[in-house]
């Protein structure tokens, strides 16, 4: 009889163990089925998130469910005496979800809390120069995403990115891309993706990108992605990541294969957001 009770606890735990992101959507859609977005943070998103404004009926409403999912799960502290109020959170939420919009809860399952700084933060740097010696010094940041679950953000770098919705730049768009790519693990610009691509295919297109903004740099020749994405592979995602949201007309027109590309992994094409770009 004892036998048959543990053969029974142990089936219940492994179809548990196998189900469990299931059974823990199944009670975050409980959870949260009731909650929504106030009125007061509608208007919010409409007055400083201008791609809020060109979002479908549809869209929209999947970008407040993550919102909320995000602002229940996630913690956004202040640093550096910066008080958080509901609305910051809101909009570095909305930002955040904006990449992850056609995805299923959790949303960033790494990602345990953001940190706020008034404006760019000093944050100590080491690097090793060529006779083996490792040097430690301080540098200016705008933001950092952390493998260990940590985001660091400037929030006056948060407020501009949404006050130009076309320029390219966003750095919620960028650390969160970065935290996408680290899902996997390491970060080298290949995220985990779905399985209608495949990772050859990635990094080939992807290659190619990158190999050609750094053939326009050498040569002083117009690119749409910005220098910053010839650092290495995995700025290289991050800034395209922005670029493909901010400025899509502009990519799909001088990188075709790569915005079809993202599309595919992003599920969403961001064209339509920018009628007047």
């Amino acid at each position: 009889m004892v036998n048959l009770v543990l053969i029974g606890l142990l089936v219940v735990f492994c179809i548990g163990y196998w189900r469990f992101v299931d059974i823990q959507r199944w009670w975050w859609q409980r959870q949260y089925a009731t909650q929504v977005l106030s009125a007061q943070d509608k208007q919010l998103l409409l007055q400083y998130m201008p791609i809020y404004r060109n979002l479908s009926a549809h869209e929209r409403a999947q970008l407040e469910r993550h919102i909320v999912w995000f602002l229940g799960e996630k913690r956004v502290l202040g640093r550096d005496g910066l008080k958080v109020n509901r609305a910051m959170a809101v909009i570095v939420a909305a930002d955040a979800c904006l990449l992850v919009l056609q995805q299923a809860w959790p949303l960033y399952p790494n990602v345990k809390e953001v940190l706020l700084y008034p404006s760019s933060y000093y944050a100590s740097q080491t690097s090793t120069d060529a006779a083996g010696l490792v040097n430690y010094h301080t540098a200016i940041r705008q933001g950092e995403s952390w493998p260990g679950g940590t985001l660091v953000l400037s929030w006056h770098d948060v407020l501009e990115g949404n006050r130009l919705p076309g320029d390219g730049h966003n750095l919620v768009f960028h650390e969160f891309a970065h935290q996408l790519d680290q899902q996997t693990g390491s970060t080298n610009g290949t995220p985990a993706l779905p399985k209608e691509i495949s990772y050859q295919q990635w990094g080939e297109v992807l290659t190619r990108a990158y190999q050609r903004l750094k053939t326009q740099l050498a040569y002083q020749m117009p690119h749409t992605i910005h220098s910053y994405g010839a650092t290495n592979e995995a700025e290289f995602f991050a800034v395209v990541t922005e670029t493909f949201i901010e400025k899509p007309s502009q990519l799909r027109r001088e990188e075709p294969e790569l915005f079809n590309l993202l599309v595919q992994y992003f599920r969403f094409d961001p064209s339509h957001w920018h009628p007047s770009y």
